[in-house]
C-alpha cells in the first residue's frame, strides 16, 4: 500500500503540452479550493506567465505539496515548478511526481460528474492527482482498479475472476488501515467489510444533517445500519477526537471491556493507558482472559494500546529523479539513478527512473544473492537505486541492475523470443530441388 502525504494543502497538475498544464488545489481535507489551466509548453510557451500563476497559487493557498502526474510533459511539468522554486524561494512547499493512472477515467466517471458537476471532465483529473498524493487508497477506490493497472497479463485472464479478486484485495486494504468515518467518502465506505452502498450514503447523509459523530455507538443510529453490519464494520471505522479514546483505535466494542478490566485491575484511566508502551508490555494478557476473549485476542488489544489508530502504510517518502534525465536518449550505460518500481512480474521488475519508459531489472539482478520470486526483493512503489545497464532506444528498451556490485555484471539474459530474433537467419537455397538434382548428376 502507498504511503499517504497526510491532510496538506496540495496542489494537483495534470500536465499536456498542447492542451496545457490542468491545476487544481485542494485543501488539507481534500476540499476542491480553485483550478487553473496553464500553458507553459509548446506551442503556446507562456513559461513565465505559468510560473507567475502557479507562484501565486501557491501562496494565495499555502500549498506544501504539489503533485505533478507522470504522464506526457510531466518532466517538462516538474521543471516548471523546479523553476518556480527557484524564482520564489520564499514560498516552502515539495513537488512529488505521482502516477496518474486512471485518473482520466475518473474525470469521465458518473462518480466525479456527481462530486464535481460543474467542473469542466478535464480538470476533475488533476483534482484526482492532488488528492492520491494525500491518501492513494481512499482516492483509488473511486476507479476500477483494473484502470490502475495490475499487470501486463489483467487483459489475458477471465474478467470476473479478475473484478472479483481485485475487490477483494481493495476492501483488505480499507479494512487494514481503517477508515475515519468523519471524513471518508462513500466509494471508501462501500469497501468496509459490512458495509453496502446504500448503507455507505446513509452514513454521509446522518454525517452532513447532524454534524461528526462523537462516538461509535452513533453509527446504529443511521439508518439501515443494523446490529449485523455494524458488528462487521464498527472495528474499521474511526471516530477521531470523540467522547471514547477506544473509538479511535482498531479495537472493536465487543472488546471495550477487556480494556475496561485492565483499567479496574491497574487503576489507570484509559488516557493514561494509551501510548505506555513500557506499562503495557509489563502486563501478562493472560490475566485478562476469558471464555469470550482468549489470549491472542487479549495481545493485540494490548499492542492496539500501545499506538492506537497506527496506520500500517509505511511512512512517506519521495523520490527525486536526476535532473537533466527526461527521455531515454539521455541514458548512458553505468549511470546511477534512483527511481520506483511499477510493476513486478515472475521475470523481474519495472522501475520509472523519470524518462516516460520504465526500465527492467531482470530477476537475476535484482539482489547480490539468488532469488526466486522477484517479490521477494521488492514490491510496487519501493524506492530503489539502480545503474543503466544497456539501452535500446530503437525498441524503447532499458536494462538496469540492482546489485551492488555492479562492476562485472553481465546484460541480463534476453527471452528466448529475442534470441531467435537476433540469430543470424539461415540462408534459403538459390536454387530449386531439379537444378540441385541436375548439379549433382554432372559431378557423376
Amino acid at each position: 500500500m502507498a504511503a499517504p502525504a497526510g491532510p496538506k494543502a496540495t496542489m494537483g497538475l495534470d500536465p499536456g503540452i498542447r492542451t496545457g498544464v490542468k491545476v487544481a488545489i485542494v485543501d488539507s481535507t481534500g476540499k476542491l479550493l480553485d483550478t487553473e489551466t496553464i500553458y507553459p509548453h509548446p506551442p503556446r510557451k507562456q513559461w513565465d506567465e505559468s510560473i507567475a500563476t502557479l507562484a501565486k497559487l501557491i501562496q494565495r493557498y499555502r500549498v506544501d505539496l504539489v503533485s505533478i502526474g507522470n504522464g506526457t510533459g510531466s518532466r517538462e511539468t516538474d521543471q516548471l515548478v523546479a523553476d518556480v522554486l527557484k524564482r520564489h524561494s520564499e514560498l516552502k512547499f515539495t513537488k512529488i511526481t505521482v502516477s496518474e493512472a486512471g485518473a482520466s477515467v475518473y474525470s469521465a466517471s458518473e462518480l466525479a460528474a456527481k462530486e464535481f458537476p460543474d467542473l469542466d471532465v478535464s480538470l476533475r483529473g488533476a483534482v484526482s492527482i492532488a488528492r492520491r498524493l494525500q491518501d492513494p487508497l481512499a482516492e483509488l477506490v473511486k476507479i476500477d482498479p483494473k484502470s490502475i493497472g495490475v499487470g501486463q497479463y489483467q487483459h489475458d485472464v477471465n474478467q470476473v475472476q479478475l473484478a472479483r479478486g481485485l475487490d477483494v484485495v481493495v476492501e483488505d486494504c480499507v479494512n487494514a488501515v481503517g477508515v475515519d468515518v468523519n471524513t471518508a467518502s462513500v466509494s471508501l465506505l462501500k469497501q468496509v467489510s459490512g458495509l453496502s452502498a446504500s448503507v455507505s450514503e446513509n452514513i454521509v447523509a446522518f454525517r452532513n444533517e447532524n454534524g461528526p459523530f462523537i462516538n461509535r455507538k452513533q453509527l446504529k443510529k443511521v439508518p439501515r445500519l443494523g446490529d449485523k453490519a455494524y458488528e462487521q464494520a464498527a472495528g474499521f471505522l474511526r471516530v477521531m477526537n470523540g467522547d471514547n479514546p477506544l473509538d479511535a483505535s482498531a479495537v472493536h466494542p465487543e472488546a471495550y471491556p477487556v480494556v475496561e478490566a485492565i483499567i479496574a485491575d491497574t487503576g489507570k484511566s484509559i488516557r493514561d493507558l494509551i501510548g505506555q508502551s513500557n506499562f503495557l508490555r509489563n502486563l501478562n494478557p493472560a490475566n485478562y482472559t476469558n471464555e469470550h476473549f482468549g489470549l491472542p485476542t487479549v495481545t493485540d488489544i494490548l499492542q492496539e494500546l500501545e499506538k492506537p489508530g497506527r496506520d500500517p502504510r509505511p511512512e512517506f517518502k519521495s523520490v527525486e529523479f536526476k535532473a537533466g534525465i527526461e527521455k531515454i536518449s539521455d541514458l548512458e550505460p553505468g549511470m546511477r539513478l534512483d527511481g520506483v518500481v511499477t510493476n513486478v512480474a515472475n521475470f523481474g521488475a519495472f522501475v520509472d527512473i523519470g524518462v516516460h519508459q520504465d526500465g527492467l531489472v531482470h530477476i537475476s539482478h535484482l539482489s547480490d544473492t539468488f532469488i526466486k520470486d522477484p517479490r521477494d526483493a521488492v514490491k510496487t512503489g519501493d524506492m530503489v537505486k539502480v545503474k543503466v545497464l544497456e539501452v535500446d532506444v530503437e525498441r524503447k528498451r532499458i536494462s538496469l541492475t540492482m546489485k551492488t556490485n555492479t562492476d562485472a555484471v553481465d546484460a541480463p539474459p534476453e527471452r528466448n523470443s529475442q534470441k531467435q530474433a537476433n540469430k543470424p537467419k539461415q540462408q534459403a537455397p538459390t536454387q530449386g530441388l531439379m537444378a540441385n538434382a541436375f548439379a549433382k548428376a554432372l559431378k557423376k
